[in-house]
């Protein structure tokens, strides 16, 4: 009996062991622990970054002003040329037989001024005694008047044949790098032809044009006039680019002004900022991000942007967790990515806690443990 006694007291303090641990199995899990930051205000430099292209500061097409045969190319493609640096050179032979009879024409008729200035000289007195008639003395005039015509006109004629002459030296209208070569010698140029011989360019400084939304720009200006974005600057605002490769280049540039018109096919306004460019790194046609600072807020909200998601409707969204360890969704208007975070506008307030670690873990209206930032990565590590 005292054996029987005993076995049933072992049995029932087994099962009794075995309640208390399915009771302790069956009770609530732990909160899962978050990782979280402290929402508040501080100063964020605004910018954006917008694609666009170089283009030359100027450009010179190098095109025929006489008729001729091409006798001499008198520059190295690709290379600088200065500005009235001869580049071609056109038979000047049938120029200079034309300045040549320019010259004898001038000659003649200078000699007939001189016959027609002595006759009118001889009439006058004559006239006034009445050895000749009044007619004749006019005639005698008119013929002097006709005579400094007829200089007049050969003058110009050789002026022209001169000028025509010098054209056979076609000359570097500016300072700049000349591309190929369009003809070769012996062709068979014209004046005012539509092909051109060559094209120069001036790469120093440079022009690089971007595109901007006109609602940005809209938006830019109405933050400025509510004082919620201060200036960067006075003047010309400054411009930074990024190369195709994606490294930066050295040297600021400034933006000079926008099309005073809003494109109607993209809804965009023309930017052109101005870039040195000495060591003609920069090419016209290359493609390029310009990146322009727009301002200053002194009371920005930033967001990881490793916080926030997409509810079903595709409106950002972050979670909350108020002081009790409760998460709450809230919808975001994020205005525009300040490095790796976003500025929110609206949704949040300075001082709220926002999930920034364990998001998988936490959902709306569930109980957390929320901890700063990096210790529930460092204890997941550490586990």
């Amino acid at each position: 009996m005292r054996s029987a006694s005993t076995l049933s007291m072992a049995l029932f303090a087994a099962a009794l062991a075995a309640c208390n641990g399915g009771a302790q199995q069956g009770g609530p899990p732990p909160a899962p622990e978050v990782g979280v930051i402290t929402l508040a205000t501080q100063v964020a430099e605004l910018s954006t970054e917008l694609p666009g292209r170089t283009s030359a500061y100027r450009i010179a097409e190098v095109r025929p002003q006489v008729d001729g045969i091409i006798r001499r190319r008198l520059f190295t493609e690709g290379a600088e040329v200065r500005a009235g640096q001869p580049l071609y050179e056109i038979d000047p032979a049938p120029y200079q037989a034309a300045v040549r009879r320019a010259e004898a024409a001038l000659a003649s008729a200078e000699a007939q001024l001189t016959a027609a200035r002595l006759l009118s000289e001889r009439y006058e007195p004559l006239q006034q005694r009445g050895v000749v008639s009044r007619q004749d003395n006019d005639n005698a005039v008119a013929g002097r008047l006709a005579g400094e015509a007829a200089v007049a006109v050969a003058r110009a004629n050789l002026e022209s044949a001169r000028i025509d002459l010098g054209y056979t030296q076609l000359r570097a209208p500016i300072a700049g790098r000349i591309g190929r070569s369009l003809v070769t010698e012996g062709a068979l140029v014209k004046k005012a032809q539509d092909e051109l011989l060559a094209t120069i360019s001036q790469l120093d400084p440079i022009y690089v044009d971007v595109t901007q939304s006109s609602s940005d720009l809209l938006r830019l200006r109405r933050d400025l006039e509510a004082g919620r974005l201060k200036s960067a600057g006075t003047g010309k605002a400054r411009v930074d680019l990024v190369l195709e490769d994606g490294s930066t280049y050295p040297t600021s540039g400034s933006l000079q002004f926008s099309e005073v018109t809003v494109d109607q096919g993209t809804g965009s306004v023309l930017l052109r900022a101005e870039f040195p460019n000495p060591g003609r790194t920069l090419l016209p046609g290359m493609f390029v991000r310009a990146r322009l600072a727009l301002g200053r807020d002194p009371q920005a909200l930033l967001v990881p942007q490793a916080a926030v998601a997409r509810n079903g409707r595709g409106e950002p969204i972050v979670l909350l967790v108020d002081a009790q360890g409760k998460v709450s969704e809230k919808v975001i208007q994020a205005d525009r990515a300040v490095g790796n975070a976003w500025l929110v506008t609206a949704g949040v307030a300075a001082g709220d806690r926002v999930i920034v670690e364990g998001l998988q873990k936490a959902r709306a209206g569930m109980l957390v443990k929320p901890v700063p930032a990096g210790a529930a990565a460092a204890a997941s590590v550490g586990g």
